[in-house]
C-alpha cells in the first residue's frame, strides 16, 4: 500500500481533491473520499463537478442506490461501496480500509502531529510506501 501524505499550506482539500481524483481515474482506478465533516464533502462535491475546466468528474453520496456505479463516492465511513482501492481522507484523520492499493491523506497545519504518529505507524507496517508531499506556491514538492 502506498500513502502519500499531502500538508496542505495553502489549499483546502476541496480544491486538491480533483486533481487527485482525476489522476485516479486517469490511472483506471475507482476513488473513495471519506470525511465526518459533511459540509466539507458538500464542498468537495461542488468541486468536482465544477472544479477541471475541461471536464467534471463524475461522483455521488454514499448510501444512494448507485452507489456501485460510482467513479468517485463521497461518503463518512472508509466503506468502498463502489470497489474503490483508492482512499482520500480529506479531513486528515486516518482510516483503516481493507483492499487499499493507495491512500492520500490529506491534512492541515493543526493536524500535523497526528500526520506524524500516522507516518511512524506506518513504518513499522511491512509493505507500507510513505510519499511527503508539500505546497510551495502553487506545485507540490515531494518532501521533507
Amino acid at each position: 500500500m502506498r500513502v502519500d501524505f499531502y500538508q496542505l499550506s495553502r489549499d483546502p482539500a476541496e480544491l486538491v481533491l480533483p486533481r487527485l481524483a482525476q489522476g485516479t481515474l486517469g490511472a483506471g482506478e475507482r476513488l473513495l473520499v471519506v470525511s465526518e465533516d459533511a459540509e466539507q464533502l458538500g464542498r468537495i462535491s461542488e468541486t468536482l463537478w465544477a472544479r477541471i475546466p475541461e471536464s467534471f468528474l463524475a461522483h455521488g453520496m454514499a448510501g444512494g442506490e448507485h452507489d456501485a456505479r460510482q467513479p468517485i463516492l463521497l461518503s463518512h465511513e472508509p466503506l468502498p461501496a463502489n470497489g474503490a482501492r483508492y482512499l482520500a481522507l480529506a479531513d486528515g484523520v486516518w482510516r483503516e480500509m481493507e483492499g487499499v492499493t493507495r491512500v492520500f491523506l490529506l491534512f492541515p497545519p493543526d493536524r500535523i502531529d497526528d500526520a506524524r504518529g500516522t507516518w511512524r505507524m506506518l513504518g513499522k507496517r511491512e509493505g507500507a510506501e510513505r510519499k511527503y508531499w508539500r505546497q510551495e506556491g502553487g506545485k507540490w514538492l515531494e518532501g521533507p
